[in-house]
């Protein structure tokens, strides 16, 4: 079975309306983890956790979904990574 792996990160927004960091070397990565079950964990104890501040968002990224395994080799590979 492929393991399905999740980036928990977040950070400031330049505004609530758009996904844009106002300073991307201030983004908090949370983690990385197993499952999308722990992940999502992970990402509501951050949002409640900032809930009071509207410029503050934590996203899943579905890291699995970055390498499609029906391909000899991924993007990076090709690249020579």
């Amino acid at each position: 079975m492929t393991q399905r792996l999740h980036l928990v990160f977040g950070g400031e927004l330049v505004s609530p309306a758009k996904n844009v960091f106002r300073d991307v070397s201030k983004i908090h990565v949370v983690g990385i983890f197993p499952d999308y079950a722990s992940a999502f964990a992970a990402w509501k104890a951050e949002a409640q956790r900032t809930v009071d501040d509207a410029h503050m968002r934590y996203f899943i990224a579905h890291l699995h979904r970055l390498r499609d395994e029906a391909q000899a080799s991924g993007p990076t590979e090709e690249l020579g990574f």
